[in-house]
């Protein structure tokens, strides 16, 4: 008996995903997180700095995770139980980068999964890397993207 209401993952399994990251990603950021840091928007204060320039948040790097492991690995239906990052180089608006996950176990009895994660440059260089675990819900049906509807508005409801 499992408690997966799919395929089991298995260990070794892997999926990653790559995209451009743009300056407009730290606006969007910004205006959801309210990170508005000078590494982000003021050329001269950032160039003075090691990093040498505009970086992107940190969280708009590890994103790419999120949508690996809601889409991909498990998929759909799944979310981060932990998430355990080490940030080991900057992200730049013009970097492509590539989010990566392979599973090192899996749970019968629940549908856990754990993983090891990272996020590289398009130049190859480990931008970061971490680990975690997710837990996957059994869902009735999975929709189509284009079914979905647009979630409430927090300030209008509308």
């Amino acid at each position: 008996m499992t408690a997966w209401n799919r395929d089991i993952p298995v260990v070794g399994q892997s999926a990653e995903r790559s995209r451009l990251v743009t300056a407009r990603d730290i606006e969007l950021f910004t205006e959801l997180s309210g990170d508005a840091n000078p590494l982000h928007y003021d050329e001269e204060s950032a160039a003075g700095t090691s990093f040498g320039g505009i970086v992107v948040q940190g969280g708009v790097g590890s994103a790419i995770l999120n949508a690996i492991v809601a889409e991909d690995l498990p998929g759909p239906g799944s979310v981060f139980l932990e998430l355990n990052l080490r940030f080991a180089a900057p992200i730049r608006p013009g970097d492509v980068i590539t989010g990566f996950a392979e599973v090192t176990s899996v749970r019968a009895d629940k549908p856990i999964t754990g993983l090891t994660v990272r996020v590289t440059r398009d130049d190859g260089v480990l931008a970061l890397e971490g680990t975690a675990v997710c837990y996957t819900f059994a869902l009735p049906a999975v929709r189509p993207k284009a079914a979905m509807q647009s979630l409430p508005d927090a300030e209008t409801g509308a």
